[in-house]
């Protein structure tokens, strides 16, 4: 009903939706034409439960077209759904980073309570939303320890709640964990900037179409990347 309204409210004629189950499905039912971008996760994981796929399949029988990153995504919708072969587009992925040039690293630290006085300090970045596929736990005894032993290395993660449940267990387990973080969400201007300046980026999600992060830290040129799937 919200999108309905919105719909109207906006006197909207057309809309794109980004995931194919998360966001492809708020668009059932309407009356105004939608194309639907894969995410990755909806091809990876939610294709995988049959809810959820079939759920899917509906979505693209309304949908006006589908954009995938890559021939592999492209090929791997078609099979999970037949019937919109001849729909599917494939579109290279992009990004652009517009870091704020008024951010203030060391502001960032304090308010992270990182130890600014410690030299050559070394922080490892996670960017995600906080959900099991994502996995940001999987490191977080590992940079536990690391920071005992050297206590000027630190991990943070950054990202929105997105899973209530595992949201309360990341924040149980970092709240235990020496030398590791969990920021909330951030502006991406904002973001663009901590990538700048970390050391490095941490990916530990357990399935990845095409990270975005991973992107926005390729075009900060920032080539320093940990990556685990």
């Amino acid at each position: 009903s919200e999108i309905a309204n919105l719909i109207m409210d906006e006197n909207l004629e057309a809309a794109l939706a980004l995931h194919l189950y998360r966001g492809g499905r708020l668009l059932q039912g309407h009356s105004i034409p939608f194309g639907v971008i894969f995410g990755g996760t909806d091809l990876n994981e939610d294709a995988n439960h049959k809810e959820k796929k079939e759920v899917m399949g509906k979505v693209l029988e309304e949908a006006r077209f589908a954009v995938a990153f890559t021939e592999a995504m492209k090929d791997t919708a078609q099979v999970q759904w037949p019937h919109a072969t001849g729909k599917i587009f494939v579109q290279s992925q992009g990004i652009a980073t517009i870091p704020n040039a008024n951010f203030n690293w060391n502001t960032f630290l304090q308010q992270s309570e990182i130890d600014q006085s410690a030299d050559n300090l070394y922080i490892f970045l996670i960017i995600c939303g906080l959900r099991p596929v994502k996995d940001p736990l999987y490191l977080v005894d590992a940079f536990s320890e690391w920071h005992q032993e050297t206590p000027n290395v630190y991990m943070v993660i950054v990202g929105p709640e997105v899973d209530p449940v595992f949201t309360r267990e990341v924040k149980e387990r970092v709240r235990r964990a020496a030398g590791v973080r969990l920021i909330r969400e951030m502006c991406q201007e904002d973001l663009h900037a901590v990538v700048k300046s970390c050391f490095a980026l941490v990916n530990s999600s357990v399935s990845e179409g095409m990270s975005a992060a991973i992107l926005e830290v390729t075009a900060a040129r920032m080539p320093r990347m940990w990556y685990h799937s």
